[in-house]
């Protein structure tokens, strides 16, 4: 039922952008964040970073607003291999406004949905969003990890 509620369609352009994105060449970190212009009732850009630890990541974050991030991280596996895994984090902070929150919970299948990711991820507090933190969530073999306020789809 939730896969079939949409508060807010996802911009053109921004869809564009996704698609670009998700096939870029570079390999650097890279981000998109966005958020939802809730008088037009859509998913647009709010920035773009190029060669962004995790780390720096959260501090771009707001700390009460929510935002969708898709992010393009490079990670270098012990036997030497290297991976660009493409995800998909919501950041909810606690203390947002309840009708942010569900304009963002309600338009978040949507946008995965547009960006055609799997691996998608939520967090209530931006300070657990670190290296360490995304590691642990890119490379768990448990699907259905659950661990206090993050939560993995």
């Amino acid at each position: 039922m939730s896969e079939s509620l949409v508060v807010c369609d996802v911009a053109e352009d921004l869809v564009e952008k996704l698609r670009k994105f998700r096939f870029r060449k570079e390999t650097n970190n890279a981000a998109i964040i966005m958020k939802i212009d809730k008088d037009k009732r859509l998913v647009v850009l709010d920035e773009e970073l190029e060669g962004i630890s995790p780390d720096e990541l959260k501090d771009e974050l707001p700390e009460r607003q929510p935002r969708f991030i898709v992010y393009s991280y490079k990670y270098q596996h012990d036997d030497g291999r290297v991976s660009y895994p493409l995800c998909f984090i919501f950041s909810s902070p606690v203390g947002c406004k309840p009708e942010q929150q569900m304009m963002y919970a309600g338009s978040k299948n949507k946008l995965v949905q547009t960006a055609e990711l799997t691996k998608v991820f939520e967090i209530r507090n931006t300070e657990d969003l670190t290296e360490e933190w995304l590691r642990e969530k890119l490379f768990s073999t448990n699907v259905n990890f659950c661990v206090s306020e993050v939560f993995m789809y």
